[in-house]
Formats: C-alpha cells, structure tokens, sequence
C-alpha cells in the first residue's frame, strides 16, 4: 500500500525519483524518503521527511548528486508516522538500503533474535528487520544476500535493495506486493506501479510472486529466489503519461468523475454484437458448453469492488438465472468454504493487485476452481493469475477513491450477465433491449453530470450533518452501500446503509431532523414499496434526500436521474452520490485525493 521508485543510469536521480513519488503518492502518504548513490558517489545518501512528498522535498539539500536511488512514500503499518519510521531503512553500517511494500509476518520474532545478537533498531518497522539480514549475509553477491534474508522472512513484500559496495546495480523481489521494471535506453527504473514510469517508457515488465531481478544501466535479468533464470519480455503499457495529470481539474477526483461518459463508451467498444442481441467478452476463456454448465457464481472483491460485485451478483440472477452472490474476499478466504466445481468464481480489482483478493484466488485455483477476474490495469497479477476475465478500460485512476472504476466495473458485469443470459434464455428481445439502454449510459450520464451546480448546494446544507442513513432496496441497497461508502472515505462523516425493508427492524430509532436519511427510488416494481419507507421517515421528523426518476413528494430534495432499464438503473443512481460526496468533503476542506488512513492499492491484509 506503499509507492516504491528506483532509477539506475547517467542521469541525475534525485529529481527523477522525487517526480515519482508525487505520482506515487496516492500509494501513501505519511512519510517519504530517499537515498541513492553511483559510480563516483562514496556510500548512500539519505533524506526521509514525516508527512508528504513535498516535505520531503523541502529538505533534499541542492547538493544530492547520484545516478542511481531508490525511494518510498509510505502507509503506515508497523510504527506511527515519523522520521525514523520512513522507508528507505539503513543498515548500523549504512551500507545496505531497502524500501519495502507489504507486511514481515514473523518481524517480532526475527526483532527479538537479532537484538539478542547486538543488533541495534533505528525504527519501530518490519522493513529494518530485512535490512539486517542482508547487511550480514556472508554472501559475496548482493543478489545471494538477498536471497539468503527473503528465506528467513513470512510475509508479503516488493523490496528494492541498494548496497554500497554495489553501486551498480539495484535488486528488487516481489511477493504479494507489485514490483514493475521499466526499460529505457542505457536507463532502468522500478516501481510499484506503472505510474511512476510513463512518464519515462512504456516498456515494462511485471515480476510475478517469488521472483528477483537485477537493474543495471545497461540490461536487467529476472530469476527466481531459488536462483533459477526465468524469461522476461517487455510489453507496452497502454496509457499516456498525460492519463495521470489532472487536466484541468482541482483534483483527481473531479477529474476521474467527469471521465464517465466517456470511460463508458471505452467498457462498451468493440464487445456488442447487434446481429445476436448480445455481447462479445473474449478474454473469459469460456465457451458456450462451459457457460451452461455453470450452476452458481460466486463474485468476490473488496470494499467498493464488493458493492459493484453486489450489483453484479444482481444483474447475473436476473439476467442468466443462474444463483449468485457477492462476499468480501477478506472474509471468504478465512473462512473455510466450501469451493464447488458447478460454481463459476469472479475477483473484482481497480489495481488487480489487492492482497485479500489476490489470496482467494490463489486459494480457489488450489482447490481446482475456475476463476475469471474482473480488473481494470491490464497484465496485474490477479489477470495473470485467473483463468480469463474482463477489462473494465476505466483508464488510470489516481484518487484514492473509486469512481469511474466501479461505475466501470458494474457496466462490466452487465456485459457479462448479457453475455451469460443470452446463452442461456434470454431472449433476443431483451437482449435487444439491454444493448439499448448500455447504449444510453454515456449520455445519460453526461445529463447526471450538468447538474453538478445543484448537487453542489445540497451537499453544503448536508455538510453539517454529523451522520448520514442510506437506503435501498434490492437493486438500490448496493447503491446505497456504495455511497454510504464515498461519503465516510473524503468527508469523514459517519454514514450508513440499510436495506429499506429493514428500517422498522432497528434504524427507525435512528431517526431525527439531525440525521439526513438518502434514499435510492427507482422508477421500478419496488415503487410503492420505497415510497412507504419516505413515509416512515417522515412520520419522524426525519429529512430526505431522494435519488429517483421523479420529484419524490415525501422528500425534502430530490435528484432527478434518468431513466435506463430497470436492471441498469443502479449504473446511474451511483453517480450523482459520488458528486454528493465530492462536495460535502469540499465543504469542509477535505484533504479530497489523499483521504486520511488510506491508501489506493491494498497490498497488505
């Protein structure tokens, strides 16, 4: 959950590696730090700062010469945020330096034992652990005294080393947690994520689980941590270092929400097949004999992937009328499940790199289970790990909150559900009438969008509130989780949500003026019965904001949607919320893009 950069070549490294990191940041962002070296340069050179990327920068020295560093903005796990916790850690010698993404699972054990020996800890972290045991390998190369400390340690990690005596070449090792090359002309970088590097190439190479390299000016080689060779070709990463800047916008999330119209029409390109009322998903490796046999679908995701797989669990029962559900794979992956053949399983990323997700699947492809994913970054280890899947195309995604990720995620599983349906029996009717209403989503969301004005005020009135309810039900509950979700993530306003059905069973007594209650109300068979909950709410003084295809009469605001089929409408009902969400932290002077206590990519349990 941490940004790792690294730079080896002729040019200076300082400001590459600083550069980095401000594109990292929303990777981690309570702490940063730095060190490099080179040819001429005598032993490393550090600078680490508590807070952000730019307090670090305030104290690189204008005299920081190198060609070759490493560097980290961190997300705390072991030690509160400080000076000494920042990564890159030193070794008592201050010849080796690591930065590491990820968790030591057994650090206090290895604490204790290297203490015994005399080993004094600058830090309260798992990482300087690491540092020890490779400053006293007895190995003569830097990459045996790697590997020689990795077999000591349980855990995840993506480490890039430095060692002074090897000033001419950067180890790194992956295990649960992304490490990526990138190659350039007599120049090699790597990072944690492609972000830090398009900016500088496109030619990339992703190291899988259990594997090593080696950076040098001149060529890399990828290995195992047993040391056997392994072959590593580079391809090309899809989007344009101009993907990452904020064109325009205050911020990232402005600028991701406003993408939707056209993020959408990316999901949607080239997969409709007009001629057969359905869809073509070729990357799912699944053909027409596997499709029918398919008696339940199990979709797993974490935290606003969760939410999109529980519109998507939705969308596949009605749809193909096969029995599906959603679970957190936090939760899934300890407890014990039952993994059935007929069952076809799904993980949901943004990054494809999220640890409890990536876990179950590994756990799932153990015990034979076919697994498609559904990611948004191409070539990320739960795509490599799955048996086929579907790329969401939402473009990169910088905020640490999701927006046009989930909305693409959904649209993603409608494509899916079509595609399962109409294998099944769905009608070409229906399957006619699907493709029409996916059709209007880009516009339909532009016309969500032009209301932000009027959004905007809503969410100053609402910004006073100390807790927000939020309702739905069937297919407006995910909904509601979603943007119960948004809303404690940038505005740190206490939100939650129910299914409407279960307000008399308990948050009834929730209810007062002081507590805005935001419904979801489509224009389905469901109606009446979301009407009556507004007048349950009203009965108690309580105030409502409405999401619906209709002024709500019970309801103090309304925001008015447009209507797409009823299986589609929960695509549009999410999108003016995450405006309302946008607006209220706005009001209130959020920190919008880097939220407190998170981070984008979770890479560690």
């Amino acid at each position: 959950m941490c940004g790792i950069v690294g730079y080896i070549g002729k040019r200076d490294v300082a400001p590459l590696l600083l550069e980095g990191l401000q594109r990292l940041e929303y990777r981690g962002y309570d702490s940063a730090g730095v060190v490099i070296t080179g040819p001429k340069a005598s032993g490393l050179k550090m600078v680490k700062a508590k807070g952000r990327v730019r307090d670090l920068e305030a104290k690189v020295p204008k005299r920081f010469a190198g060609t070759t560093g490493i560097a980290h903005t961190r997300w705390a796990t072991h030690g509160a945020p400080s000076d000494e916790n920042a990564h890159p850690h030193l070794d008592g010698g201050n010849k080796v330096a690591v930065v590491h993404n990820g968790i030591i699972d057994n650090a206090s054990e290895l604490r204790a034992k290297l203490t015994a020996e005399g080993i004094e800890f600058r830090s309260e972290t798992d990482t300087e652990v690491l540092v020890h045991l490779i400053a006293r390998s007895p190995a003569e190369k830097l990459e045996d005294k790697v590997r020689q400390a990795l077999r000591l340690v349980e855990g995840t990690y993506g480490i890039a080393v430095l060692h002074a005596d090897f000033a001419d070449r950067i180890v790194v090792a992956r295990n649960g947690s992304p490490v990526v090359l990138g190659i350039g002309e007599k120049e090699m970088f790597v990072a944690s994520d492609v972000a830090a590097l398009v900016t500088h190439t496109r030619q990339i190479v992703t190291l899988d689980d259990g594997e090593m390299a080696t950076l040098k000016a001149d060529d890399f080689r990828t290995y195992t941590t047993e040391g056997t060779r392994t072959t590593a070709s580079p391809t090309t990463v899809e989007w344009e270092a101009e993907s990452y800047d904020m064109g325009g916008h205050d911020t990232y999330m402005h600028k991701e929400i406003s993408e939707q119209p056209d993020a959408v029409d990316r999901v949607l390109r080239g997969r409709i097949d007009d001629r057969f009322s359905t869809v073509h998903l070729g990357g799912l490796n699944l053909d027409a004999r596997e499709a029918r046999a398919v008696r339940r679908v199990k979709i797993l995701g974490c935290g606003t992937s969760y939410h999109a797989g529980l519109i998507g669990a939705g969308l596949i029962e009605e749809l193909a009328r096969i029995p599906a559900d959603a679970e957190p794979a936090s939760e899934f992956r300890y407890r014990n499940a039952v993994v059935d053949p007929d069952t076809l399983y799904v993980a949901v990323s943004q990054s494809g790199e999220t640890y409890d997700v990536l876990a179950a699947v590994q756990e799932l492809k153990r015990k034979g289970a076919r697994v498609l994913g559904v990611v948004n970054v191409v070539g990320s280890a739960i795509a490599r790990e799955t048996d086929g899947g579907v790329y969401v195309h939402a473009g990169p995604e910088v905020c640490v909150v999701s927006t046009k990720c989930f909305t693409n995620t959904v649209v993603a599983f409608a494509l899916l559900a079509l595609h399962l349906g109409r294998i099944r029996d769905l009608s070409v009717a229906d399957g006619r009438r699907l493709i029409a209403g996916l059709r209007r989503l880009p516009e339909q969301i532009s016309e969500i969008l032009e209301q932000e004005a009027d959004i905007k005020k809503l969410a100053e009135e609402f910004a006073e509130a100390k807790s927000m309810l939020f309702i739905g039900r069937v297919r407006g509950y995910p909904v509601a989780l979603e943007a119960s979700l948004k809303l404690k993530e940038i505005s740190y306003i206490h939100a939650e949500a129910y299914p409407a059905s279960e307000l008399k069973h308990g948050p009834l007594a929730l209810i007062e003026p002081a507590m805005p209650t935001v419904a979801i109300v489509p224009d389905d068979d469901l109606l009446d019965k979301n009407r009556a909950a507004l007048e349950e709410i009203k009965a108690r003084s309580g105030r409502i904001l409405a999401v619906a295809h209709a002024e709500q009469e019970k309801a103090d605001h309304t925001i008015v949607v447009p209507k797409n089929e009823d299986e589609l409408d929960p695509i549009l009902m999410g999108i003016p919320l995450q405006l309302l969400a946008y607006h209220t932290a706005l009001a209130l002077g959020r920190d919008i893009d880097k939220p407190r206590n998170l981070a984008k990519s979770v890479t560690v349990e």
